[in-house]
């Protein structure tokens, strides 16, 4: 059957595949294009969008595409990047500048097809540096943010032609942060576009296992198996497709498990009837020597993929099995983060994405069957499966463990620039807030860039809205900051210092232990399954009358992790983590992490 199709133009942006995926799950078909494709590659389609990107498009950056795409008589519409060279095409103005990152409310026009059923405003996601400040003369205006708490009026937020077929949108509709953008992309795909939806994804699995055999052939598959999400899914499906005595599963003890993990992955693991092949080894020993005093972190990611790489190579020489091809529950936001695209920049590297599983991959040696999925379509395939809720609702875990929990640093500050500490006072306290802006730095993400940058701790007895919109203001308005977290502790420190710490296994017990009584209380207060994830974060900085480190405790909803939002946690419930988390020796102060995704990532590393 011949499905309507929308091209995807992939400039490299961290949202891309993501908004085939939003097209595709509203039953239309997807393809993801590349900007230099020539120009006949993009006939037949009934509709473009096009991406954001790490690039500047006041700047021209990325300038040198396939531009006869705006001669198609079909409509087009971009997201972010997209939504600039649209109106810098038909003679609109860029400037560098209006950053906006997370949450921001869009004043619409009235009367648009694009907005059609949605309210006056609605709550989008930003993530810029650059904005349009002026539209060619068939264009207008039809949403625009105001200004509010510290952030700048946005204009020309959202631009139309209906005359041309051309639309521009400088948030992103296809993040679920966007709370209608699926109506939207909607309202472009179906009633703009003229699709009619007739994909679906109910054969995911059986088009996976059909490729999974074409891949493998007469060969069998050793996957790693961590016994998250997406490796017990893989491992199922696997096995659907080769049969148990074609498949070798290997669970390997980092020594950056959470308390008692490895114990609970193999007790699943056989509930599953996964255990014929099933193999573990206590590799943490190997892994710590490895990681020894690295303290960078993007160094530290790729020595625990190496380290993956050499268990699994050793230990299938042991049984063996060398010849196997190598399995991974990769998942689509492991490889964009990674920068696998040509011009997708490198947020952090996952330890499925070191450069020797990169070669392995290259030269054919490696099988990922959910590569092109996100977390909430790896979970739907494993209800498919026939896998149980709990396996499949169990909280994200990143294959780096603690590993990437568990900062480390030299002892030396690297201190935000003086002339900007009185900017974060100032703007803190006109939210009624005391600010402390921390000598460390976290990894985030910032109009679709890497941003190594420093965390804000804020402290005041204010509400919870309030909170996020000083966290917005602080993180949009002044550079270098990309986190800002809340003190939970009885006082507001003056002061912190850093330490000299590096991955230890009485730093990575402590952690254990703080993370633990985290998990606990979600489970405790029935939250477990409502807060998508909650990484607990120690951080080598010792506050001022305190004794020890930095314990962040980071709740967040997502679907996919391309996006996130910090959740509100019940005032019993930090009562009580604070009280048995300070307890602890060698911790001096708690806070929990208030930022959205963008501008910091979901982890610190």
């Amino acid at each position: 059957m011949k499905h309507d199709t929308i091209a995807v133009i992939d400039f490299g942006g961290q949202y891309a595949h993501l908004i085939a995926t939003k097209v595709r799950r509203g039953g239309v078909f997807a393809e993801i294009r590349q900007p230099e494709d020539p120009i006949d590659a993009f006939r037949g389609y009934k509709g473009i969008i096009i991406s954001g990107s790490p690039s500047l498009a006041s700047q021209g950056e990325d300038s040198e595409y396939t531009k006869e795409i705006y001669d198609l008589d079909v409509p087009i519409i971009g997201f972010c990047f997209g939504h600039q060279e649209i109106a810098k095409h038909y003679g609109g103005v860029v400037e560098h500048g209006g950053r906006q990152w997370g949450r921001a409310d869009l004043q619409i026009i009235p009367g648009q097809r694009l907005f059609k059923g949605l309210g006056p405003v609605e709550p989008v996601w930003m993530s810029h540096y650059d904005s349009v400040v002026d539209v060619g003369p068939e264009f207008m205006e039809i949403g625009f943010t105001k200004a509010s708490d510290g952030l700048p009026e946005h204009r020309f937020a959202a631009i139309a032609s209906d005359s041309l077929r051309r639309y521009g949108l400088q948030f992103h509709p296809e993040v679920d942060s966007t709370v209608h953008g699926d109506d939207m992309i909607a309202n472009f795909v179906l009633d703009i576009c003229g699709c009619t939806p007739s994909w679906s994804m109910e054969g995911f699995a059986e088009r996976q296992i059909a490729a999974i055999r074409e891949h493998v052939g007469d060969r069998s598959v050793f996957l790693l198996a961590s016994g998250g999400v997406d490796s017990t899914v893989a491992a199922v499906l696997l096995g659907e497709a080769l049969g148990p005595d074609r498949l070798s599963l290997l669970h390997i003890d980092n020594g950056l498990m959470r308390k008692n993990e490895s114990a609970q992955v193999l007790e699943m693991f056989r509930d599953l009837g996964l255990d014929g092949n099933l193999h573990f080894v206590d590799a943490s020993d190997m892994f710590l020597e490895a990681l020894g005093q690295e303290t960078d972190p993007e160094r530290k990611r790729r020595i625990i993929g190496d380290t993956f790489v050499r268990v699994f190579q050793e230990e299938a020489g042991r049984l063996g099995i060398e010849n196997h091809l190598l399995g991974q529950g990769t998942i689509y936001p492991d490889t964009i983060e990674t920068g696998s695209t040509k011009r997708s920049d490198t947020i952090k590297t996952h330890h499925n994405r070191v450069p020797i599983i990169e070669q392995m991959i290259a030269e054919g040696g490696v099988v990922e069957p959910l590569a092109d999925l996100y977390k909430v379509e790896v979970r739907e395939l494993g209800e498919r499966l026939g896998i149980s809720h709990e396996a499949l609702w169990r909280h994200p875990f990143p294959g780096p463990g603690l590993g990437v929990r568990l900062l480390c640093g030299d002892g030396r500050p690297d201190a935000i620039p003086d002339a900007v500490v009185p900017q974060v006072e100032e703007l803190a306290s006109s939210f009624g807030l005391h600010a402390l802006a921390l000598p460390i730095r976290s990894v985030g993400v910032k109009a679709d860039l890497r941003a190594y940058e420093h965390p804000i701790m804020l402290s005041g007895d204010v509400p919870w809205d309030r909170l996020l919109d000083a966290a917005s203001a602080i993180t949009a308005e002044i550079p270098g900051i990309n986190r800002c977290i809340w003190n939970l502790a009885p006082t507001h420190p003056d002061g912190a210092r850093p330490l000299a710490a590096t991955m230890t296994r009485v730093r990575l017990d402590l952690l254990r232990e703080a993370d633990h009584m985290v998990m606990a209380g979600l489970e405790r207060h029935g939250l477990y399954e409502k807060v998508w994830q909650c990484p607990t974060v120690m951080v080598p900085v010792e506050m001022e009358g305190g004794e020890g480190e930095l314990i962040v405790v980071r709740p967040i909803h997502s679907q996919r992790a391309m996006t996130a939002a910090p959740v509100e946690l019940p005032t019993e419930l930090l009562s009580e983590l604070r009280d048995s988390i300070m307890a602890l020796p060698g911790v001096s102060g708690i806070a929990l992490d208030i930022t959205s995704k963008p501008p910091g990532t979901i982890e610190w590393e």
